[in-house]
C-alpha cells in the first residue's frame, strides 16, 4: 500500500492524472476520482474535456475488460460508482455550459420484473459514454415509458426483463409505440439473460443487447447513424 499512499495527485502533470484517474476508476476508487475531477476544474480545464477525457476514456477501458471477460460485475459496478461520483461534479457544471452530449436514453424494467442490476449496470455504462440517461427503475407499465418518451424526447428506449414470463411485455410496449405512429421515431433495444436476437427480432426491437458492454456499443453505433442522417438531411 506504501507505493499507493506516495501518488499524490495534485503533484502530477495533466497527462499523468488522466492516467491515473483511469486506472482509479478501473479500480472503482471514488474519492480519488473525484479528486482528480476537481483538481482538473480547477487548472482550468472545461467540464466536457475532464468528463471525456478522464471519465469516458477511463470506462471505455472498463467496457472493453468486461465484454472481454477480464472484469466481471461486482468490479464493473464499482468502477461505475466511481464514474458517478465523478459525474455528480461534473453534471451542474455541464448543464451550465451546454456541453454535448452523445445521445439521450430513456431505459427500464418491464411491468412484472424487479431486476435491476443488469439495468442499472447499462445506465452507469451509458452515462460513462456520455450519454444522458433516464432511469425509469423497475415494474414500468406501457404508460411509464410512453410518458417518458413523451417528456424526454430520448434518441434510444432500452427495455430490461430478466424472467421469461416478463419478456412479452416488450412487444406490448413497442405495439403501443406503433400504434400512437411513433415507433420510427426511436430506437429500440432490449436485454436480459433469458432473451436472444430472434426474440428481439419477433418483438419489432431495433437490438438485443446481450450486455452492458454491448448496449453502449450499439447505442453509439445508432447515434453515429442518427448524426449522419441528420447531416444528410
Amino acid at each position: 500500500m506504501a507505493d499507493e499512499e506516495d501518488i499524490i495527485l495534485a503533484e502530477l502533470d495533466d497527462d499523468e492524472l488522466v492516467q491515473q484517474m483511469h486506472d482509479d476508476l478501473y479500480d472503482g476508487m471514488q474519492e480519488e476520482i473525484v479528486e482528480g475531477v476537481n483538481i482538473l476544474l480547477s487548472r482550468g480545464w472545461a467540464p466536457y474535456d475532464v468528463l471525456t477525457k478522464a471519465l469516458v476514456e477511463g470506462m471505455t477501458i472498463v467496457g472493453i475488460d468486461f465484454r472481454d471477460g477480464i472484469l466481471f460485475v461486482p468490479e464493473v459496478l464499482m468502477a461505475a460508482n466511481a464514474m458517478k461520483a465523478g459525474m455528480g461534479v461534473l453534471r451542474p457544471l455541464l448543464a451550465e455550459t451546454g456541453a454535448p452530449r452523445v445521445g439521450k436514453v430513456v431505459i427500464g424494467t418491464v411491468k412484472g420484473d424487479i431486476h435491476d442490476i443488469g439495468k442499472n449496470l447499462v445506465s452507469m455504462m451509458l452515462e460513462g459514454a456520455g450519454f444522458e440517461v433516464i432511469d425509469l427503475g423497475i415494474n414500468n407499465p406501457v404508460e411509464n415509458y410512453l410518458a417518458a418518451l413523451e417528456e424526454h424526447q430520448p434518441d434510444i428506449l432500452g427495455m430490461s426483463a430478466l424472467l421469461t414470463t416478463t419478456m412479452p411485455y416488450m412487444k406490448v410496449v413497442i405495439d403501443a409505440m406503433v400504434e400512437k405512429g411513433i415507433r420510427e421515431e426511436y430506437a429500440v433495444l432490449v436485454g436480459g439473460a433469458p432473451l436472444n436476437e430472434a426474440f428481439a427480432n419477433s418483438v419489432g426491437a431495433d437490438s438485443y443487447c446481450r450486455d452492458a458492454a454491448v448496449a453502449v456499443e450499439t447505442a453509439k453505433e445508432i447515434m453515429a447513424i442518427r448524426m449522419a442522417g441528420q447531416k444528410a438531411g
